[in-house]
């Protein structure tokens, strides 16, 4: 497996901006990951660093919609 091309790179300010701007998009972490040109561990360590939270915003909980498709059926 090749190593991302931004792999053990210092992060720039605008790498840091794009991370919050993917992050906001609830982008998938791997997905971040790749577009930065960074492993997801560099992603995540960067974001914990940060105070960003990598957590979608916007998705129901997988139980609740497993409950609602239940709840239909009756």
């Amino acid at each position: 497996m090749t190593e991302p091309k931004n792999h053990g790179k210092k992060w720039t300010p605008t790498d840091i901006k794009e991370l919050k701007h993917l992050v906001n998009g609830n982008t998938p972490t791997g997905l971040i990951a790749h577009e930065l040109g960074r492993t997801k561990d560099a992603v995540e360590a960067k974001a914990s660093e940060k105070n960003i939270s990598l957590k979608p915003t916007n998705q129901s909980p997988y139980d609740r919609k497993v409950a609602n498709a239940k709840k239909s059926k009756k």
